[in-house]
Parts: C-alpha cells; sequence; structure tokens
C-alpha cells in the first residue's frame, strides 16, 4: 500500500521518489538540521541510496513505510519532509524542514496535515511522535499537530499522542 499525496493550505506532500534526492540534499544541507536526530548531511547519492531502500517498503509485511516530500506550492521548491512508520493501527511519525524555510510555520503545517491524513484516510486509530524533552520547535509542531505529551520515554524522548475519536 503506496504513501497518498495529500495537500495543506501551502504545501504538497507528495510521495517520496529517488529523483528527489539531489534537491533534499541542499535542503538537509545545515547541519544544525541534525542537532535533535544525530548523524550529518548526506549527499545526493547517499541520499538516493537511502530513498531506494525507503521506496521499496519495510522488509517486514506487517509494517508501512510512508515518506513524503514537502513541495511549497508558491515556489516550486521542495522545503523537508514527513514521515510515518505504519503498524496496524498505530502510526509513528516525524518531520523534518529545511533551514531556509523554518519559522514560517510549514512543519505545523506539514505535521497537522500527516496526522489529519493518517487518521482520516485508513486504518490509523493512533498517531504517536517522540520529541526531546529540549526541543521546544518541536514539541510546538506536536502541539499544532493535535498529539499530547504523555508520560512515556523512549530513547530519552518524550511520546507525544493522538487517537482517532
Amino acid at each position: 500500500m503506496p504513501a497518498e499525496p495529500f495537500s495543506t493550505l501551502r504545501l504538497d506532500a507528495l510521495p517520496l521518489d529517488v529523483a528527489h534526492a539531489d534537491e533534499m540534499a541542499a535542503v538537509l544541507l545545515d547541519p544544525a538540521l541534525h542537532t535533535w536526530t544525530g548523524g550529518a548531511p548526506e549527499d545526493a547519492d547517499t541520499l538516493r541510496a537511502r530513498y531506494a531502500r525507503w521506496s521499496a517498503g519495510s522488509p517486514d509485511p506487517a509494517e508501512l513505510w510512508w515518506n513524503w516530500v514537502l513541495r511549497v506550492r508558491t515556489d516550486g521548491c521542495l522545503a523537508g519532509y514527513v514521515q510515518a512508520t505504519v503498524r496496524g493501527e498505530r502510526a509513528e511519525v516525524a518531520w523534518v524542514v529545511g533551514t531556509r524555510w523554518q519559522g514560517r510555520g510549514y512543519a505545523k503545517e506539514a505535521a497537522a496535515g500527516l496526522v489529519g491524513h493518517l487518521l482520516d484516510a485508513g486504518p490509523v486509530r493512533t498517531v504517536v511522535a517522540h520529541v526531546h524533552p529540549d526541543h521546544a520547535a518541536s514539541a510546538a509542531v506536536a502541539s499544532a499537530a493535535g498529539l499530547l505529551p504523555v508520560d512515556e520515554w523512549q530513547d530519552g524522548e518524550m511520546r507525544w499522542r493522538r487517537d482517532r475519536l
């Protein structure tokens, strides 16, 4: 079951494709983006290989890997990505917006759009995200997406959760 595209007011979330690697390498170039997630910026060849693996899907047939790039509709540029790992009725989500596009509300808009897309269309009943306790911007994004912090921790990050009503 492939990722379906969705849109928000200003963004189109397009299923990730290997062809996005060159542009995304530039979007993700700032080392500051990796402060909370670890690692370092990757070049286009490395991203191409990663995107090929992601596009092939999870080796576990009970798990779906859905990844979208975020295209800003007004200028056609990619600005980041959102992703969901879906297992049964639960989806774990994450978001990244490139430094150049931060401060414009794109991450909040994309995360809210992703959570709505997942809860409105299909088997997902619970969406969770993991946010480092010192990452105020990511906590604000999770809150804008309707997720609430719960007293559960994983790898030093607090779990945020939203259930379909």
